[in-house]
């Protein structure tokens, strides 16, 4: 993949990789944005929140290809969305999104949508035949949102803990082609029910 290759998007916001250039920035977009980290984590975003993120290592033993930080701006330079994908993660095709932030005021503008089918596109496009994620058991909005973008669960993790909480965290998948659960769990049995890996420490 190149260097520079970011999803595109006909919503008129322009994706670029964030870095620690930008932590300041996607500081202050978590601090505006409260409410994923009131029911994830059960408090306001940390003052270390947007270095963690920028900085996020995976759990010890876990292969991938390239982590993508990508940050969704309007014209005049705001930041209104925020993407974290792992490629290749633990097994090549397998694409992980570990956040994916719209700003508050455009929740229900349908953009979510937008964005996430350009951003499947894109991974398609670059050879992903999986998209995977995980999301709590709590986050009602979230489950619903990545059940209609066509994730199904996979398995379910109890007593993760996130935070100041400890939750139940569903892990979900989607095809990018005509492919089945158990094709998936062919090529990644640690996400069968038996598996005991941790989840990743940020559910969508």
């Amino acid at each position: 993949m190149q260097q520079g290759s970011l999803p595109q998007s006909s919503s008129g916001l322009v994706a670029r990789e964030l870095t620690l250039d930008d932590e300041r920035l996607l500081q202050d977009f978590f601090v505006d944005n409260p409410a994923y980290f009131h029911i994830v984590h059960g408090c306001s975003p940390q003052p270390d929140q947007a270095r963690n993120e920028l900085e996020d290592a995976l759990p010890e033993g876990w292969t991938f290809t390239r982590k993508w930080k990508i940050g969704y701006f309007d014209a005049s330079g705001r930041l209104l969305a925020v993407a974290s994908v792992v490629t290749d993660l633990l097994a090549l095709t397998v694409w992980h999104i570990g956040l994916f932030m719209l700003a508050a005021p455009l929740t229900g503008t349908g953009l979510a949508h937008q964005l996430h089918l350009e951003l499947e596109n894109w991974a398609a496009g670059h050879g992903a035949r999986w998209l995977r994620l995980s999301v709590v058991a709590g986050n009602v909005r979230a489950q619903r949102f990545w059940q209609a973008c066509g994730y199904i669960e996979a398995r379910t993790r109890e007593g993760i803990e996130l935070g100041q909480l400890r939750h139940r965290v569903h892990i979900m998948v989607k095809p990018l082609f005509q492919g089945t659960l158990a094709d998936y769990l062919e090529l990644m049995p640690r996400d069968r029910a038996e598996g005991s890996l941790p989840v990743l420490s940020k559910p969508a």
